[in-house]
């Protein structure tokens, strides 16, 4: 027989993926996985969902950066009547 990971397992690892693409369901899937992680007590689990955890964040505060530089650089350029 195959030894099934568990849900935390899975959760990490789509934590990780999903951070570089849509960080905001990320953080979501990663602390879910950390909550079911204290059922199935995995240390490889739980590192996964801490990795998938900081990596979203650092994403979407790079994101949040960009995006308001942007903005203001934008509104900068409008002209003043």
């Amino acid at each position: 027989m195959v030894k099934q990971k568990g849900v935390a397992y899975i959760f990490g690892i789509l934590s990780i993926v999903l951070a570089f693409f849509q960080p905001l369901p990320a953080i979501i899937i990663a602390i879910v996985g950390l909550v079911e992680n204290k059922k199935e007590k995995s240390k490889t689990a739980k590192r996964l969902n801490v990795i998938g955890l900081v990596i979203a964040i650092v994403v979407l505060a790079i994101t949040v950066g960009i995006t308001v530089y942007l903005m203001q650089q934008g509104s900068a350029n409008f002209p003043v009547y």
